[in-house]
């Protein structure tokens, strides 16, 4: 934890978790769907579902799929700009059961390339917020750095040829976390970078055999 951490973000307020870490649960799932979103069902969990209208989860959630920063003045008219932006969305109440932090969002998107992403993420306090599954699989997503997301078969090899593919690109490892259904199965790798990744490099490490896919996510702190 950093000073920043103890002061809060810089945002339109009124609350760091309801507000500034909502918008940026926002802007994270837009850059993990990987398009602009045009439809979006958002679930809301515990107090985010019993308080999302007085504290603007609500409007900042929308501010951050539209790409807007937990500062931007627009925030409190995010709903009439939602919809001259083509954003169709609407808001439900849900119980993700109690091992979900009271700050928690279940985001069902779809994006103007067709693309379709599920994503379940929270706001963790001060601002600072944490994706925990995209599209039933689980990671661990801080939107602090840039990062890799990949699905691959669990295999001997990716992990080297994943990480030797963006070593020889000269792209730094900040930190790295995997995840696994079982042994053989489907699996991810979270690879957090020092720098964005170059789409080129990310066409390579599509290419390998093992990988299912591979998403770029931008930082969004």
């Amino acid at each position: 934890m950093n000073l920043i951490d103890v002061i809060g973000p810089v945002m339109i307020g009124p609350s760091s978790s309801h507000t500034a870490g909502a918008a940026r649960l926002g802007l994270l799932a837009a850059s993990i769907l990987g398009s602009r979103p045009v439809h979006a069902d958002i679930y809301l969990h515990g107090s985010f579902a019993e308080t999302y209208q007085g504290h603007g989860t609500d409007m900042a959630l929308l501010a951050g799929l539209m790409g807007w920063l937990p500062d931007d003045e627009r925030i409190p008219e995010a709903m009439d700009h939602a919809g001259e932006a083509g954003l169709q969305y609407a808001f439900h109440k849900v119980d993700l059961g109690n091992a979900a932090h009271p700050n928690t969002v279940l985001f069902k998107l779809t994006g103007e390339n067709g693309a379709y992403c599920e994503i379940v993420g929270s706001s963790i306090g001060g601002g600072q917020v944490k994706v925990t599954e995209i599209d039933g699989f689980p990671v661990e997503l801080t939107g602090r750095l840039p990062a890799i997301l990949t699905v691959h078969t669990d295999t001997r090899g990716v992990i080297a040829l994943v990480t030797g593919t963006l070593a020889n690109a000269g792209v730094n490892i900040a930190t790295m976390r995997l995840f696994r259904s079982n042994k053989g199965g489907m699996a991810s790798m979270v690879i957090e970078c020092d720098e964005a990744v170059p789409q080129e490099i990310l066409n390579l490490i599509g290419a390998l055999q093992q990988i299912e896919s591979v998403r770029f996510i931008a930082s969004v702190l």
